[in-house]
């Protein structure tokens, strides 16, 4: 079994509040894990470490074979919270500018593009498109450099059912891509759809990890784990 990503006894403490407590996770490579928590559980604390936007405050992170390091990023792309976009630019526009900063080719923007279904969008700015068409080119910015691991933190939040059936089908064809995929809920329908492994975060501590079974309760096992969890607390 080859893994991606691997984490170690990881924490995180903000002026000595705990936000995430001795997490230990194992990614495997070409998959879909869905990380599962209530809000506040230390679900986008634990993704931002693993992008470099918070630094752990003790613990270890392994990138595909070796200690995490700066230069893994060439090779992560992230959609969390949401993704800036220049409103008053089209989807290519935007793709543009984060190509020239990137120094790509402008092949790589007709690319995704095409793999998010925006190829036809054309002078359309971005600041008129759907809440869901606004989530896939978040994505295709966040696909510009061929990463490895894609990590999309609650990416269909105020999404209408159609946007996240698309959203659905749009990130399950990533792992045959080579794209392993990390995605952040506390829709559990939505990751039962779409996840193959499950992690649940309750009160910063891992409650659980394991392959998801088509036959799993899988509200029955989250809220066991939730509640759990607030009685130790």
């Amino acid at each position: 079994m080859s893994m991606i990503l691997k984490m170690t006894n990881l924490c995180k403490s903000f002026s000595g509040q705990t936000a995430v407590n001795n997490i230990s996770l194992n990614i495997e490579k070409n998959s879909v894990y869905g990380l599962l928590g209530p809000n506040g559980a230390g679900k986008s604390t634990t993704l931002k470490m693993i992008t470099g936007i918070l630094k752990p405050t003790s613990g270890k992170i392994e990138f595909d074979g070796h200690a995490w390091q700066r230069n893994d990023l060439n090779y992560i792309g992230a959609l969390i919270e949401m993704q800036p976009l220049y409103e008053n630019l089209t989807a290519y526009e935007n793709l543009k500018v984060r190509t020239t900063i990137l120094r790509l080719s402008d092949k790589r923007i007709d690319e995704v593009l095409e793999t998010v279904r925006l190829t036809e969008t054309g002078k359309k700015r971005a600041g008129h498109f759907s809440l869901g068409m606004k989530q896939r080119l978040g994505i295709a910015i966040a696909l510009l450099n061929n990463p490895k691991l894609l990590i999309l933190d609650e990416p269909t939040n105020g999404l209408d059912p159609v946007g996240i059936e698309e959203l659905r089908k749009l990130i399950r064809s990533f792992p045959v891509k080579g794209i392993t995929v990390i995605l952040s809920s506390h829709i559990l329908s939505e990751v039962q759809q779409t996840a193959d492994h499950i992690e649940v975060i309750a009160g910063g501590v891992l409650g659980y990890e394991g392959k998801l079974n088509a036959n799993e309760n899988l509200e029955q096992l989250f809220m066991g784990i939730v509640k759990c969890r607030h009685r130790e607390g």
